[in-house]
């Protein structure tokens, strides 16, 4: 699919958004600034994404929006005070963020140079409403939170490929370990994960479209 350099998307709704995702992902060629200047479009509204916004006291949530006919999974992702995630790769895939409401810190890292070497800071960003960053495994290693200790962030994550696991790194030790991620919710609705076990091996390749600069 080709789209004019000149072309400005507009994006009313998150339904809208979610359509017009599904369009450019039909594409075996993904531009990453077109998604990142579809996601820019859409402002945020939380009539739109209030019913898959699910916190919890203890833990951030990952609640699953919709599958892009399983070339992406788009999510939203709901930050107490003061939580945030560990540092962590993406498995290969490109990660887009929006934010939806309050702030939002992510910081980079390099990767080790050796294994068990501690990852290195390299900067940090702080994000605020509708704001767009865009990650992956060859730009670094990134830790996201929510810096506000009074006030709930929401952000919404689009994945593509999916991926049901990724590495985890410690910072103080340099130990890695491969976690599962799972949902807290799907479509609105909450999920039974029960117990994950870590995951050691890769999962088998997925098909999606190739995704370019």
């Amino acid at each position: 699919m080709e789209i004019s350099n000149n072309f400005q998307y507009s994006c009313s709704s998150l339904q809208d958004l979610i359509h017009q995702l599904r369009s450019i992902f039909d594409s075996d060629h993904v531009d990453i600034d077109h998604v990142k200047d579809l996601l820019n479009s859409y402002k945020s509204n939380p009539a739109d994404w209030r019913q898959f916004a699910k916190f919890d006291t203890h833990k951030y949530t990952r609640n699953l929006v919709d599958e892009g006919n399983g070339k992406y999974n788009l999510m939203i992702l709901c930050w107490g005070e003061g939580m945030g995630s560990s540092i962590h790769d993406h498995s290969d895939a490109h990660c887009f963020v929006k934010i939806l409401e309050g702030l939002f810190r992510e910081t980079l890292y390099d990767w080790p140079v050796e294994e068990g070497d501690v990852p290195k800071k390299r900067c940090v960003n702080l994000y605020e409403k509708n704001q767009v960053t865009y990650i992956n495994d060859t730009i670094g290693l990134h830790r996201m939170e929510n810096p506000s200790h009074v006030e709930g962030t929401v952000t919404m994550h689009l994945y593509c490929p999916p991926f049901d696991h990724c590495r985890a790194f410690d910072e103080r030790t340099g130990h890695t370990m491969v976690c599962p991620v799972t949902f807290w919710s799907k479509y609105g609705e909450k999920v039974d994960n029960g117990f994950k076990k870590p995951i050691s091996a890769a999962t088998s390749p997925k098909t999606t479209p190739r995704i370019q600069h």
